[in-house]
């Protein structure tokens, strides 16, 4: 069987946890593609000393690991503000399209979570969600995170980051995030992750049916 579930959204909106226990549920395969414009922002942040060069961004994005994806750095800000660069960058989207668009289509049933999955990676996909809360119960979650290896940073730190990249994705000419036509809108703010969760669940079930 294929089908798959695309779930988008903003960072710190839940999609991430959400999609995991989709998949769970389901017995879905699960990919955070965020991860894959982690470890190319990443990687091409070493190679350049700091700064990312388009060129070796693509050349990196298309020669992607399993090892760079388990990378333990993946989930810091700087992995994050890297990610939002790169992904701006249309040889780098195009570099990891095609993985993501087969991984979509495998047997079993697959989600995959991201900012451009209903609309461009799997326009078709059986199930679109897009997944938001308002910036600063975002920024709450987020600083939750990372505050547990960055104690001095702040909550209007984590904010003014999450806005940046928020606009940085929104605003690019490649893929820019926003939900698809067809997508079930899912406002985090005031939800438990568990009434979240169920939520998606009813959708996708809505569809199997």
């Amino acid at each position: 069987m294929q089908f798959t579930v695309a779930i988008d959204g903003p960072a710190a909106a839940g999609k991430g946890t959400i999609s995991k226990a989709v998949a769970l549920q389901f017995g879905f395969a699960y990919l955070d593609t965020g991860s894959l414009y982690r470890a190319t922002g990443v990687k091409a942040l070493e190679v350049g000393r700091g700064v990312i060069e388009p060129a070796i961004a693509a050349r990196l994005a298309g020669a992607l690991s399993q090892t760079d994806l388990d990378r333990d750095d993946l989930r810091t800000a700087m992995a994050g503000q890297a990610a939002s660069k790169v992904a701006a960058l249309p040889d780098v989207r195009a570099a990891l399209l095609q993985f993501q668009k087969t991984y979509a289509r495998r047997e079993g049933g697959a989600v995959l979570d991201g900012r451009d999955i209903g609309t461009v990676i799997c326009p078709n996909a059986e199930v679109k969600i897009y997944v938001t809360a308002s910036d600063e119960v975002r920024a709450m979650r987020r600083h939750a995170e990372l505050v547990q290896t960055k104690p001095k940073l702040t909550v209007t730190q984590v904010l003014s980051d999450l806005r940046a990249r928020d606009e940085r994705d929104a605003a690019r000419d490649v893929s820019p995030m926003k939900p698809a036509d067809d997508a079930l809108l899912l406002d985090t703010t005031d939800l438990s992750i568990d009434e979240a969760v169920s939520n998606a669940i009813k959708a996708v079930q809505a569809r199997l049916k």
